[in-house]
């Protein structure tokens, strides 16, 4: 069976960072996510309000550099849970389980942190991406072309034992 989920969304509020009997971190937040289709009336998009949890890494990760309005992918899994509320009445919520989260914006974009990646690993590089450099010698070390401007230079190396 598979039980895979991606969802990009920003942070409705801060993430909420606890920790279990045994001193396990948990972290939980919500997403907003909106679908990909507009109304038909109104022309706007819908929003839906998906509950994420995070456990040990992932959760200190999150809880450490995301906040309320961050953009943010979450890779994990759909569990449904069954619980009771206060007034004893039996319930049933769905939320997804984290096995990873990125920043969904760069440094620029958002209101602190950097292009990471997370799941065990917490690494990467400040800020968003630097621009292309060109290559030291755009001919691929064959040289400059030729004088009069045509674009095709005549390669200095024979092949002659190519089979075609």
């Amino acid at each position: 069976m598979l039980n895979k989920i991606f969802i990009m969304g920003r942070l409705t509020r801060d993430p909420e960072l606890r920790r279990t009997q045994t001193g396990t971190p948990v972290a939980s937040f919500t997403l907003a996510v909106d679908r990909d289709f507009r109304d038909k009336a109104t022309g706007e998009r819908a929003t839906d309000f998906i509950d994420v949890v995070a456990w040990r890494q992932t959760a200190e990760f999150v809880s450490r550099y995301f906040s309320k309005g961050r953009s943010a992918v979450v890779e994990g899994r759909l569990q449904i849970r069954d619980w009771t509320d206060k007034e004893g009445g039996k319930r049933r919520s769905a939320e997804v389980i984290a096995d990873n989260i990125y920043f969904g914006d760069s440094k620029r974009d958002g209101d602190g942190g950097g292009s990471y990646s997370t799941g065990y690993h917490q690494g990467g590089q400040g800020g968003g991406y630097p621009a292309p450099q060109p290559p030291a010698d755009p001919f691929g070390g064959y040289g400059a072309p030729p004088a009069d401007g045509d674009q095709f230079a005549e390669l200095a190396t024979d092949d002659g034992d190519l089979p075609f």
